[in-house]
């Protein structure tokens, strides 16, 4: 796995190496090598959320109904599309769910692009990253699941519909759904990964049609995998927010 070969990366560690290894310290870890302690994925992480809060910042003071801009018609076309498909899989509740959706969308997408851009990583490449949005997926779809229906009644569902089913589907129903965060996270690492190493190579080989391609592919492949995370989330928030289990 690529590690510290960001130039963004050697810069934290060059002049943040002692702020890095203090936030460690809260959490009572330490760096392998406490003179590199930041990794390329949390760097690149800050630096897709700084993307993001720059894009926002563009954006708001420009926003206008009679004469939107660039900006704002992209983002209104992301809202438009996971909203629609929030609403094709959950129905009437799906705009609740709605800024989860956008908000992972975006990161994921943004993550995944990143990689393209001339020494600079994809943090979605490290399985850290798909775990822990995989881990933010797993705890709100339970969550919105508790809320609405009750712990009692949301419980009932790993049981199944025949009581006597019960011993046998609740094991099944519990892994199930640990498999869930897990799937999540293997398929966009896995993907990511894969792309990031064959753009590489192509990029080795020869700098003109392949790696052209090969880059295209990459887009392509960012998009669809954004897309497929936050499709299986609002699977499971629609299955965990469902009226009749």
């Amino acid at each position: 796995m690529v590690t510290h070969e960001a130039w963004l990366t050697q810069l934290f560690n060059e002049y943040l190496a002692g702020f890095g290894n203090m936030l460690l310290s809260l959490f009572h870890l330490t760096a392998e090598n406490p003179k590199e302690p930041w990794a390329d994925f949390v760097v690149m992480q800050i630096a897709v959320v700084a993307v993001i809060m720059l894009l926002l910042a563009v954006l708001r003071p420009s926003l206008s109904v009679r004469k939107p801009g660039t900006l704002q018609h992209l983002f209104e076309l992301i809202h438009t599309f996971i909203a629609g498909q929030s609403d094709d899989q959950i129905g009437h509740d799906g705009k609740k769910h709605t800024t989860l959706f956008e908000t992972l969308f975006i990161f994921l997408l943004l993550a995944n692009l990143i990689g393209i851009i001339p020494m600079f990583v994809s943090p979605t490449q490290s399985p850290f990253v798909p775990c822990g949005c995989a881990i933010i997926a797993f705890l709100y779809y339970n969550y919105v699941g508790i809320r609405k229906q009750g712990l009692g009644h949301y419980l009932k569902h790993f049981m199944g519909p025949i009581p006597a089913m019960a011993p046998l589907m609740i094991p099944i129903e519990i892994i199930s759904h640990i498999a869930r965060p897990m799937s999540l996270t293997i398929r966009l690492f896995a993907n990511m990964y894969a792309g990031e190493q064959v753009t590489l190579v192509f990029l080795s080989m020869t700098y003109l049609i392949a790696p052209a391609i090969f880059m295209g592919l990459h887009v392509f492949v960012s998009f669809l995998q954004a897309y497929i995370f936050v499709l299986l989330t609002m699977m499971y928030v629609a299955g965990a927010v469902a009226e009749e289990h």
